[in-house]
C-alpha cells in the first residue's frame, strides 16, 4: 500500500483540514503506521504506531481510512 492523503474542506465553516496515513518499515524488522493531521498549510500533529507485520499495519491503516471517510474526508 502507498501513502494516503485525505482532505476535508468547508469554506462556510473555515475548515481546511488534512489527514495523512503512511506505512513504513522500522529499524527492528516491524512496520510503523504514521498518521499526520492538521490544518492545510500548517505543520500537523504526528502519531506513530508500531506493528510486527506489514499486514497488521495495513489493516490499521484501512481502519483509520474508513473512519475518516465517514467523517467527510476524501
Amino acid at each position: 500500500m502507498t501513502a494516503i492523503m485525505l482532505t476535508r474542506n468547508h469554506a462556510s465553516k473555515n475548515m481546511y483540514c488534512f489527514y495523512s496515513l503512511d506505512v513504513q518499515p522500522d529499524l527492528f524488522g516491524g512496520f510503523s503506521l504514521i498518521r499526520e493531521w492538521g490544518r492545510i498549510g500548517r505543520a500537523g500533529q504526528v502519531r506513530m504506531e508500531n506493528f510486527p507485520t506489514r499486514g497488521a499495519a495495513d489493516l490499521a491503516m484501512v481502519g483509520h481510512f474508513g473512519r475518516k471517510a465517514r467523517k467527510g474526508y476524501h
